[in-house]
């Protein structure tokens, strides 16, 4: 399904930008286009429902069984709920093969036992048929401090632990001449800003409460890193037009090259022709903000 070769840069669609008690939004969540891959950041449900919107928002043509990977944060609900419908589907529906998903070795050890069997397998069970985590996903831990493709020949990740209510990572994902740093679910961290700040776009959560990062402690930052810094994770009653740091919006992709983030050019005739674009193949010379 992937590939090594794509246009450059990178394309984010932000699939959804809420909070865990989110009434307005979707669960926070990425697709990200790179390299000729397309890779989901966390997986929250009705993912086939998600898809739809934001593909009908952005224009584009997306489906679960065009996931290569999925980079999984943390094993909160509104992060990995959507992995149940990914694997039941493509294993039970469409035939795709399991997509590889990335997670921390502490998240990884207790996916399938603690999180997925009692809905995908047959907890307990010793019959060599019952379903194993491997029907569903190639699953690859990765540690801190390491770099990892995440398909042959695509992008690369780094991930780095963050300071959550369970263990949680942010990372910087690299490929196509680009780069996108996320901080998954975290407090201020001011290490982790800087891990993340070298990437040509920085999705920072601003959750409301405890286990989240006020968005004083973002406004601290400096004026260029504040520039290519965008907000996913926001409370409900966050109002944009009065923000200080540009917000991802659910369902408005965002192009990333390097040096540069913004959004891509109007759809125009393919809009007027009503054949949206394929996801593959979005992106455009971006609007410079």
């Amino acid at each position: 399904m992937s590939a090594a070769h794509g246009p450059p840069g990178m394309t984010v669609l932000p699939l959804g930008v809420g909070g865990a008690f989110t009434a307005r939004y979707f669960h926070s969540s990425m697709l990200v286009s790179c390299g000729g891959a397309t890779i989901l950041i966390d997986a929250p449900s009705p993912l086939h429902r998600i898809l739809a919107e934001a593909g009908h928002s952005a224009g584009m043509d997306l489906s679960i069984d065009r996931i290569d990977a999925i980079i999984l944060t943390h094993l909160h609900g509104d992060h990995c709920n959507g992995l149940e419908e990914i694997g039941l589907w493509r294993r039970h529906v469409s035939g795709a093969p399991p997509p590889r998903l990335f997670a921390l070795p502490e998240v990884a050890a207790v996916l399938w036992e603690h999180r997925l069997v009692a809905a995908m397998g047959r907890p307990g069970s010793t019959d060599r048929d019952a379903p194993r985590l491997a029907d569903f996903f190639d699953l690859h831990p990765v540690e801190p401090g390491h770099s990892v493709e995440v398909t042959p020949g695509g992008p690369t990740l780094e991930v780095r632990r963050t300071c959550h209510f369970v263990p949680c990572c942010g990372f910087r994902l690299t490929g196509g001449g680009a780069s996108l740093g996320y901080s998954g679910d975290t407090v201020f961290d001011q290490g982790l800003i800087d891990f993340l700040a070298s990437c040509d776009l920085v999705v920072h959560e601003s959750g409301s409460g405890e286990g989240h990062t006020p968005i004083a402690n973002l406004l601290a930052q400096p004026a260029e890193l504040r520039r290519r810094m965008r907000l996913i994770h926001y409370p409900d009653d966050f109002d944009a037009s009065t923000s200080p740091i540009a917000l991802l919006r659910q369902g408005i992709p965002e192009v990333v090259v390097k040096g540069s983030v913004g959004v891509p050019p109007a759809r125009g005739a393919e809009e007027a022709s009503g054949n949206p674009g394929s996801w593959r193949g979005a992106g455009g010379t971006p609007t410079l903000r």
